[in-house]
């Protein structure tokens, strides 16, 4: 994708990227276990953003409920 980018909204091709967690459920909420994750692909020029889903481990998800 890096080599290839190009901003739908301008034409622009240099970006940058981001990694979002999120909760996903009622009970993540409850123990603010954050177990949804996204990369943020934002262009540099008009700051137009697009979300791609991740997956996260299991492993994480535990790591994070306890650091919380």
């Amino acid at each position: 994708m890096a080599q290839n980018y190009v901003c739908p909204k301008c034409g622009n091709k240099s970006f940058e990227t981001d990694e979002i967690r999120t909760t996903g459920g009622r009970f993540s909420k409850i123990f603010d276990v954050q177990n949804k994750k996204f990369t943020a692909v934002t262009c540099t020029q008009c700051k137009y953003t697009e979300l791609y889903k991740g997956t996260t481990s299991g492993i994480g998800n535990v790591l994070d409920f306890f650091t919380s």
